[in-house]
């Protein structure tokens, strides 16, 4: 058991990349499924798509109102729409909880049911606990204050805000799952008291989007994964922590490539490749 909260490096990155061999196809590689984005905010699931792609998945399913499907495969006509084979779910980017339909919701419970590992984020967090496959959400600290006041958990955001590190373990332990605390430091933590701190190396990532990418990121490497996550919990948490990574060293080089100024979320997302490229060759030297 872990005693105290550890940086999450390069080299603890680098361990969870692992490129196609040659004998693997799309399947084996992974394949990832996406329920997300809404009328009112399509470029979640455009970004959280892109993100997935970009991570080296073999496979990327989609599912989502037509006219947000339209709006992916204009971006990323590889990807797949509807059901089908799935090795681990993205649920809930840009969607509101408050204006779920009845389909959307039997899409998000059908996909729950799968059992395999879920990312969970925005419009499906209050999911978490309805189902018991291996599972991270991704709450920034305003939403984690309304997830726990909804299991009645007494907190506030000012108080989650003054001690980030103790909220995010409460809710792990209280909600039995990884807890992947957003932030300028954001924290990675779980019920077996594995805890990781992933360090944003610039804050140019506090912009609109990120969450999605960051999402697309984690269920990708969770799909490529997901044959030790069925017997590594930990595997999860680690997976987590280099999702965060990740996509921290793609903000920085998106920035630098603007010459240190401001990045989009897309920006970021387009530079995952060249980060897990470095990742790999890490891991050879």
């Amino acid at each position: 058991m872990a005693t105290e909260w550890r940086t999450w490096s390069a080299a603890d990155a680098a361990a969870w990349i692992s490129p196609p061999g040659v004998d693997d196809d799309k399947y084996t590689r992974g394949v990832v499924g996406l329920v997300s984005g809404s009328v009112e905010f399509p470029g979640a699931a455009v970004l959280g798509v892109e993100a997935a792609h970009r991570t080296g998945v073999g496979l990327v399913r989609y599912i989502g109102p037509r006219g947000v499907r339209a709006a992916v495969l204009l971006r990323r006509p590889e990807t797949v729409v509807g059901r089908g084979r799935v090795q681990a779910w993205v649920l809930g980017s840009g969607i509101d909880p408050t204006r779920r339909s009845f389909v959307l919701l039997g899409d998000l419970q059908h996909a729950l049911a799968d059992g395999v590992p879920v990312v969970l984020d925005a419009g499906a967090l209050d999911l978490v606990g309805t189902h018991t496959a291996p599972t991270v959400i991704t709450p920034h600290q305003r939403e984690l204050a309304r997830l726990l006041a909804a299991r009645e958990v007494p907190s506030s955001l000012d108080e989650i805000r003054d001690d980030p590190a103790a909220w995010a373990e409460r809710a792990a332990h209280e909600l039995g799952v990884v807890v992947l605390l957003k932030g300028a430091t954001t924290r990675v933590c779980d019920p077996d008291g594995n805890r990781y701190v992933v360090e944003a190396p610039t804050h140019w990532l506090a912009t609109g989007g990120t969450g999605d990418v960051l999402g697309g990121i984690l269920g990708a490497l969770a799909a490529t994964h997901h044959a030790r996550l069925a017997d590594d919990a930990a595997a999860l948490t680690a997976l987590a922590a280099t999702a965060a990574w990740i996509q921290g060293e793609a903000a920085l080089r998106a920035s630098t490539a603007n010459g240190g100024g401001p990045v989009v979320a897309l920006d970021i997302a387009q530079s995952v490749p060249g980060v897990v490229g470095d990742l790999l060759a890490h891991r050879a030297g």
